[in-house]
């Protein structure tokens, strides 16, 4: 769906409560409901924007709007494509833009599920570079590279680059560059703003914030590059449910709402934990003393909810979980009930034993900074 300036008025509250939604007509809702349909009536020949259910659906069509006006405010063009999950948007970015023969450089310390995307890439004769997030690094592999994907702050370790600055260097080479901005959102950072050719998320994280739905998207401002990721999704039939589709644009309404407070919950957690002599490897952008505190403050608007830290052995990291009473042992981030867990359960993220993902949910702060103390006192050896 292709995205105008549809917003009157250019606060975060404001355009995220009225993004995507119709021209008011009268006796009929304002956030119109899901429309469940495999086929349309279609006599005739088939133009129009709507004749088969995996093609275009009504309620895809204004969350895809919504999006995009959250993901380039006030820019003409913007497309956005919603997908069923966030890998399924990965992938389709990635498969859609590469070719065998064609080289790609990922983070070495992204999302977890990215080592198998390296490995299906190489198996269609792609090649693959890897390198780590943090200072820029991955500027040192990027000769002769199609694609450079940035995931800022990496997940887990939260580490920041300057995606100016990548971008830059890409574009002088013709590289593309594709953003994961899962963490951020487009209330943190703007990475087509930022001259990003796409920006691709997880909608099932802060974007929704619930941890009900499923769901992903891709951003872009070029409508010629998106429409080898548009083939992609009918090909592969990578659609989302209109039910999903619609409660995440009811969901998008609350999003500053709760962007705002469980990025303070966040910063508050991060601040208690500071002075905690069993915590080591704190990390969260918002903190002046973070390694990615500087780059992050000049391209990101809002630091994120998730906080990181380690405990000194696995059994203490699982004692401490265990004793958590307000934040749920859960994995995925970005909700608005606060959830923790030890990474290293999952064996493909480079964190040690006692690695802690901690996301900051929307609960009073001064009740969530006793639980997490209490805990750590609690699970002491």
């Amino acid at each position: 769906m292709t995205s105008g300036d549809f917003v009157t008025g250019s606060g975060d509250g404001t355009r995220a409560v009225r993004a995507g939604l119709p021209e008011p007509v009268k006796h009929e809702p304002t956030l119109p409901g899901p429309v469940f349909a495999a086929h349309f009536h279609l006599p005739g020949d088939p133009t129009g924007p709507y004749t088969y259910g995996r093609d275009e659906n009504p309620t895809w069509t204004l969350l895809e709007r919504a999006i995009g006006e959250l993901e380039g405010p006030g820019q003409e063009g913007v497309t956005t494509l919603a997908f069923p999950s966030g890998m399924a948007a990965i992938s389709a970015v990635l498969f859609s833009q590469l070719r065998a023969g064609d080289v790609v450089v990922l983070p070495d310390d992204g999302y977890q599920v990215l080592p198998l995307v390296r490995e299906q890439l190489t198996s269609y004769g792609i090649e693959v570079r890897t390198a780590p997030t943090a200072g820029d690094a991955q500027l040192d592999v990027l000769d002769g590279a199609k694609l450079l994907w940035i995931e800022t702050p990496s997940n887990p370790g939260l580490d920041v680059c300057d995606v100016r600055r990548l971008v830059g260097a890409a574009h002088a080479q013709g590289t593309l560059v594709a953003v994961d901005n899962t963490l951020a959102t487009p209330l943190g950072q703007r990475p087509l703003e930022l001259g990003a050719d796409f920006s691709v998320a997880s909608g099932t994280k802060m974007l929704t914030g619930h941890g009900d739905i499923l769901l992903g998207y891709v951003s872009a401002l070029d409508a010629g590059l998106m429409a080898p990721v548009r083939r992609w999704r009918k090909i592969v039939g990578a659609i989302p449910g209109p039910m999903e589709a619609w409660l995440a644009h009811r969901s998008l309404a609350t999003l500053q709402l709760r962007a705002d407070r469980q990025n303070a919950n966040a910063m508050v957690i991060a601040e208690a934990l500071r002075g905690r002599p069993e915590v080591t490897g704190l990390r969260y952008p918002g903190l002046p003393e973070d390694p990615s505190h500087k780059i992050a403050s000049q391209q990101m608007r809002r630091f994120g909810c998730v906080v990181s830290f380690t405990l000194s052995t696995r059994a203490r990291a699982d004692r401490f979980l265990d004793a958590l009473r307000l934040v749920d042992d859960a994995t995925s981030f970005g909700g608005v009930r606060s959830t923790a867990e030890r990474r290293g359960r999952w064996g493909g993220d480079a964190v040690p034993e006692g690695f802690i993902r901690l996301s900051a949910g929307a609960e009073d702060p001064e009740d969530l900074v006793a639980d997490v103390l209490r805990a750590l006192d609690e699970s002491a050896d």
